[in-house]
């Protein structure tokens, strides 16, 4: 639906720069889907578009006037001195004024004006951004995450609904829109896809909200949002329209940014960004969903794009542009449907004692994926186990080299067994053995499936002070300090040639600095 007669004819007198009451040499116009903002002078005037567009209604002039009030008082949370009120517009007669004493007909939000040098596009663009500019914005965005004190959902299952409502109508209203222009195929696929993940996942999305990631965010967080200004970081035009658009979890309102950044070719910046957030706000979690929420993200502004080339005042020269672009952010959210759909083996590896199943624990917990352990395994496998571990021969009986062959076979075949449903899987097992490492490459590799091998390590004084620790304790491993030098001795260490994705851990460290280590190789 397109802006009204009235407002046309009020949007004709805002391009003359007579129209205003202080000094304007020219007016520049931005137009979007739904609003019309005039740069005149030093200030911004805003006017919401009389539109309704099934995700907001702006079809009234109460409801402008509304939106409008809203958007100053939300936008003042991260920005200083740019928000300044919001304006009435009165006709007389064929006349627009802004205030004066005629019949009002239209509101705008009026704000200074913020250069354009000194937005993040901008300044990214022209190689002025570094990591201390990331890491102050990182900091600056944990900070104002973690200052919400508003109402959290009801309740799990009804945010979870309101995330489902998101995608699909995300989905439903793109689909109406596709026409010839884009690849229906390629679309049809991430929408079954990201159904296939919210069905399979609710878990993930329920354990950021117990660990209460979800907060009144800003809902369009992107690079031509962001200023680096002598004032500090401006943050303006967040989601002001529909509250569930911006009460969500701070992993979906970071995945914006993320993936704006991406797309304009800063991905080793997007990353640093990402890890100066995990850190400031101790949520190394926030990259579990995070391929997720840049699929959606991504379709969004694929959708609205689409909203934009329904439109008959966009000329020849930008409709050509908006459709290359709108193109490249539907092959963006196919590429994060791939990676969020591709089942992934976690191996976490290393020394007897070097805190392996603590860690591949964890990460099971994060991922809502099964870990599966090679002690268990064995001992499933041969029911008598040792019963006095610390005299145990190494490398006899039910851990000679033939039981140890079986054990790893089996583990491989569990794993299979996962990967096939379509699950990602942590194995958590010594993998002392460049044979029994090439096993479950070899899984992958047929599986489709990605690979990461995470080595624990810890300097020997505390391998042997935690194996002597085990003295006259019932643990699942039988693993003891009598053993130490003839693992170390047989441990044949990781090549690289190995395996592309190979880190190592130090698990003296704290889980949330080791789970940071780990969790960025989702994406």
């Amino acid at each position: 639906m397109r802006e009204s007669a009235l407002q046309k004819a009020l949007f004709k007198q805002m391009r003359t720069p007579e129209f205003y009451p202080h000094p304007v040499h020219t007016v520049t116009v931005c137009e979007t889907h739904i609003s019309m903002v005039f740069l005149a002078g030093d200030l911004v005037y805003k006017i919401k578009k009389s539109v309704g567009l099934g995700f907001l209604d702006f079809t009234t002039l109460e409801k402008r006037r509304h939106f409008c009030t809203r958007e100053v008082a939300l936008n003042r949370r991260l920005t200083n001195d740019v928000y300044l009120d919001v304006t009435e517009i009165t006709r007389k007669g064929d006349l627009f004024y802004l205030g004066g004493d005629g019949t009002v007909v239209e509101y705008a939000v009026r704000m200074r004006k913020l250069s354009e040098t000194h937005s993040m596009k901008q300044l990214l663009r022209s190689g002025k951004i570094g990591n201390k500019d990331i890491d102050r914005l990182a900091m600056e965005l944990s900070e104002f995450y973690g200052s919400d004190t508003s109402h959290r959902p009801p309740n799990m299952e009804a945010a979870f609904e309101t995330i489902q409502q998101n995608c699909d109508e995300n989905f439903k209203q793109a689909q109406s829109l596709l026409g010839s222009m884009f690849d229906s195929d390629c679309f049809q696929s991430v929408w079954s896809r990201t159904d296939a993940f919210l069905n399979r996942h609710p878990p993930l999305f329920f354990r950021r909200m117990e660990n209460k990631r979800f907060r009144d965010c800003h809902g369009d967080l992107r690079t031509g949002h962001i200023y680096f200004t002598d004032t500090g970081i401006q943050i303006i035009d967040c989601i002001e329209f529909n509250d569930r658009f911006r009460y969500q979890d701070v992993g979906a309102d970071l995945a914006f940014l993320v993936m704006d950044m991406e797309l304009l070719g800063f991905p080793a910046l997007a990353e640093k960004f990402l890890s100066a957030y995990a850190g400031y706000s101790h949520d190394p979690e926030v990259y579990v969903l995070m391929n997720f929420y840049k699929c959606y993200r991504a379709m969004v502004r694929f959708k609205v794009n689409c909203i934009r080339l329904q439109e008959h005042d966009v000329c020849e020269q930008e409709r050509n542009k908006l459709l290359k672009k709108t193109k490249k952010y539907l092959a963006l959210s196919n590429r994060y449907a791939d990676r969020f759909s591709r089942p992934m083996i976690w191996v976490i590896c290393g020394m007897p004692a070097s805190g392996k199943s603590t860690l591949a624990q964890a990460l099971s917990l994060a991922l809502n994926i099964r870990s599966i352990n090679s002690d268990v395994v064995r001992k499933k496998i041969f029911s008598a186990p040792p019963t006095d571990p610390e005299n145990m021969p190494f490398e006899k009986g039910m851990y000679s080299e033939t039981a140890t062959g079986r054990t790893y076979d089996a583990l491989v075949s569990l794993a299979e067994k996962e990967i096939k449903k379509g699950n990602s899987v942590v194995i958590d097992a010594t993998f002392s053995r460049e044979t029994y490492r090439k096993q479950v490459v070899c899984l992958a590799e047929q599986s489709g499936a990605g690979i990461v091998f995470t080595e624990c390590t810890v300097p020997d004084p505390v391998l042997q002070e935690r194996l002597i620790m085990r003295k006259g304790r019932d643990t699942i491993s039988d693993a003891r300090i009598s053993h130490f030098q003839s693992f170390k001795s047989r441990f044949e260490p990781i090549q690289k040639t190995e395996t592309d994705h190979y880190i190592k851990v130090d698990t003296e460290a704290s889980m949330d600095a080791s789970l940071s280590k780990i969790l960025p190789r989702i994406i």
